[in-house]
């Protein structure tokens, strides 16, 4: 299997995993809190919806050669997810399946060699399209979490957490940083991996799916600990200053 087929695998089934739990919410949880601030589930299903949508316009651009926005403005992209946000669970729940079919249509009818298309979102740097199934994924995985719905960060898979990390050190930003290095280890304790000279600060460590929901703000660090006794565990830095790393080549990894 080719890695832009096994990242297409999983997608399909995170996918399948959010619908389940989407499908399970009741009209008063929908219109219950999320983890995000601000936001309910509906805000987060919605958003889930048309972020699908908007990946559409990316490959559409990728295979027509077509500049196409991924959303018209970052207000349009905000106005359509106050828009649908209040809406019953029934149809949030409809409107999720028939924008992931929409977005899996797209994939499918996408060339080969349009996968190395360029194409960018509302932020900076463009990215080969290879690289929206990697956004998608981030976007399912990460949400899913914040529906507060029974799936946590325990229930990433090694892959996503594995890619996400890779990411996460491909667009560190050191000038920002509140850690020194982080030390990843293992069920037992044993160090699997130590990121060094990430900026001022202490030493965190924690297992790969414990660092990752710290780092991207989906745990307050109750995980995590500082190598040092008796300091407490700073706030993470910034995640994912860009939608990208700068230099993903035209065609995926292996370590995708």
């Amino acid at each position: 299997m080719t890695v832009l087929a096994a990242v297409r695998e999983e997608l399909a089934e995170e996918t399948a995993r959010l619908l389940a739990t989407a499908a399970a919410l009741t009209d008063p949880e929908v219109r219950a809190p999320s983890r995000l601030p601000g936001w309910t589930r509906g805000h987060v299903l919605t958003h889930l919806a048309r972020n699908a949508d908007s990946h559409v316009n990316l490959l559409t651009w990728a295979r027509t050669g077509v500049e196409t926005p991924q959303y018209p403005s970052p207000e349009a992209r905000e106005a359509g997810i106050e828009a649908g946000a209040a809406r019953p669970a029934a149809e949030q729940v409809a409107d999720l399946r028939d924008s992931a079919a929409r977005l899996d249509r797209a994939v499918r009818e996408l060339p080969p060699d349009a996968w190395r298309a360029p194409v960018g979102g509302l932020r900076p740097p463009r990215h080969p399209a290879w690289y929206c199934l990697v956004r998608r994924l981030r976007e399912v995985g990460m949400h899913h979490v914040d529906l507060d719905a029974g799936y946590g960060p325990a229930d990433w898979t090694d892959a996503f957490v594995a890619r996400e990390l890779r990411d996460c050190l491909r667009t560190w930003p050191r000038d920002r940083s509140t850690i020194g290095a982080a030390r990843f280890v293992g069920p037992g304790g044993e160090t699997l991996e130590e990121w060094p000279d990430l900026g001022d600060g202490p030493v965190v460590m924690g297992t790969p799916a414990d660092m990752l929901a710290w780092l991207t703000g989906r745990s307050e660090g109750d995980r995590v600990r500082v190598v040092t006794e008796g300091r407490p565990v700073p706030p993470p830095p910034p995640w994912l200053t860009g939608v990208a790393p700068a230099d993903l080549p035209a065609t995926p990894p292996k370590d995708y």
